[in-house]
């Protein structure tokens, strides 16, 4: 059975997406892309809300342009040929190849993916995180760590959930973000 990987950037008092700016300082060194892309280069599936495919549909085209690095390239590439899945009740059409839209999240059909998958999934967005984290299908989880307090936003975490994880991994860059890596116990 596949595991199913919740990984995303957050600021170090713990938000995904801030309420005002970007997250802070860390994440957009070339060092820290290049892990992260090495890190999830397998994944058969990205399980996307509707906001966090909005962003990351740029993938499907990053390789095009000019002066793009391998980094970057690489990363395209990889992202291209994995599936996706976009939870949204609103979107009609999706610009990326290898891309289905589902209206709702049932858990049901997310467990029978991950048993049948042979390549590990990720979820991707706090929100659709948050119901799988609820559902008790997330088996592991990545928290790139940057250096700034951002006061408010969506949480990582769920705040009506009690976790208790392994810590399998910690990674700290020269940019000051840091990688802890959990798995489920």
């Amino acid at each position: 059975m596949a595991r199913l990987v919740y990984g995303m950037i957050t600021s170090l008092d713990g938000y995904a997406v801030a309420a005002e700016g970007d997250l802070g300082r860390g994440a957009e060194d070339e060092e820290v892309h290049t892990y992260v892309g090495d890190l999830f280069r397998d994944v058969g599936t990205y399980l996307y809300g509707r906001r966090m495919y909005d962003t990351m549909v740029f993938w499907e085209t990053a390789h095009e342009l000019p002066d793009a690095p391998p980094h970057i390239v690489d990363y395209a590439r990889d992202w291209q040929r994995a599936e996706k899945v976009v939870y949204s009740t609103t979107l009609q059409e999706v610009p990326s190849e290898r891309t289905r839209i589902e209206r709702d999240f049932d858990v049901d059909a997310v467990r029978a993916l991950k048993e049948s998958a042979t390549a590990d999934l990720t979820i991707d967005g706090p929100t659709l995180a948050a119901q799988a984290i609820r559902a008790g299908l997330v088996d592991e989880f990545h928290q790139f760590v940057t250096t700034s307090v951002v006061g408010g936003g969506t949480r990582f975490w769920p705040d009506d959930v009690r976790l208790d994880l392994d810590l399998v991994e910690q990674r700290a860059f020269a940019s000051g973000l840091v990688h802890l890596h959990y798995a489920r116990r």
